[in-house]
């Protein structure tokens, strides 16, 4: 039954509208479209009550478009096209399969896990493993799908893709950051010897030689908790030392460069498209939140 308070258009209405048009009969327009008659009529009756206009002049030899009735026509065959385009649109693929995705621990647990529902959401069949370590995993060998690494590589044989700028800066207790403020030497918290070779450590080695070292850990998950703990001041990506309750920004120089981060993968081929979507994904969560990374902290 036509409900006669009906406001919003029907696409089926103005599709039996467009085959009328056409036709010129009922009987003619019933048999193209496989209805009967009576349907044809309803839905005639319904669009020009929605659209508030008589759209055709019922003559005896059949059915002739009004002036109102010639406009709709117009914009009906272009819903009809549009309708027609939306039909033929290549649908996504459903994606499947395993992405192994290497990051170094404090990316991977401070940034990229807690984020990862949004992917799963939209890819409930893809599979992910986080290969979290230092240890520059092989995409040659397969031993990752996408490496997300600090800096730009120089190998040339895989894609790389610029994500972010990941900043540091130098951040501590409350209590600890007022006794730098009243001129106390810094103390540091930062990388054990096995990892005195990173940029953040050599960096802390070669502008504060004689400065203390209380506090080392492989980890700055770790560095950060301790410096929160008061243990002394922590060289920190922003991304942690800007959220991790109980530490405050410390005013040292000089500044720690900042450092580009880079999605790399292997040349993808058309059959890599659970690895593409992936890559895509990572890419549009870091433009989201590269607040979190910005060099000033900001």
């Amino acid at each position: 039954m036509i409900d006669r308070f009906r406001t919003a258009l029907d696409w089926e209405d103005a599709r039996v509208f467009v085959a009328l048009a056409r036709h010129g009969s009922l009987s003619a327009t019933a048999r193209a479209l496989g209805v009967n008659h009576a349907t044809v009529a309803r839905r005639i009756t319904a669009l020009e009550t929605t659209l508030g206009a008589r759209l055709f002049d019922r003559r005896s030899d059949g059915y002739g478009l009004t002036a109102a009735g010639m406009d709709a026509l117009e914009a009906a065959e272009a819903m009809e096209k549009a309708a027609a385009r939306l039909a033929r649109a290549p649908r996504e693929p459903s994606l499947s399969g395993l992405v192994r995705i290497s990051a170094t621990p404090s990316l991977a647990d401070g940034f990229l896990v807690p984020r990862l529902g949004a992917l799963a959401a939209r890819y409930p069949a893809i599979d992910v493993e986080i290969i979290s370590e230092r240890r520059l995993a092989s995409l040659s060998r397969r031993e990752a799908d996408i490496a997300l690494r600090l800096g730009m590589p120089g190998d040339g044989a895989v894609v790389a893709r610029r994500l972010v700028t990941i900043g540091f800066g130098y951040y501590a207790a409350p209590a600890h950051a007022a006794t730098l403020a009243d001129g106390a030497a810094p103390v540091f918290v930062g990388f054990d010897a096995a990892n005195a070779h990173l940029p953040e450590a050599a960096f802390l080695a070669r502008h504060f030689p004689r400065a203390r070292l209380a506090f080392r850990a492989n980890s700055q998950f770790t560095q950060a908790q301790a410096a929160a703990a008061g243990l002394g001041v922590a060289l920190l990506p922003h991304f942690i030392g800007a959220t991790l309750p109980g530490l405050v920004p410390v005013a040292l120089a000089p500044a720690c460069p900042a450092r580009p981060l880079v999605a790399l993968t292997r040349p993808l081929q058309p059959e890599d498209g659970a690895v593409r979507a992936v890559r895509d994904a990572l890419a549009a969560l870091f433009a989201a939140e590269a607040g979190l990374f910005a060099p000033d902290g900001a």
